[in-house]
């Protein structure tokens, strides 16, 4: 795995986790914002062939 790919999967993970936290303290601003970086973390995953998996969240 190189380092662009390990870095995108790293981001897409903590983000996830990010995301988990804002819903479960109901901040709804922040679960917007952390949904979006996730929507856009995806597509540039996906424009790379990045396989992510099954998402958690």
């Amino acid at each position: 795995m190189d380092a662009f790919t390990a870095g995108l999967l790293q981001r897409i993970k903590a983000t996830e986790s990010d995301l988990t936290r804002a819903r479960d303290e109901g901040d709804d601003f922040l679960v917007e914002v952390e949904q979006a970086e996730l929507d856009d973390l995806r597509r540039l995953a996906a424009e790379h062939g990045v396989e992510v998996g099954a998402s958690r969240v």
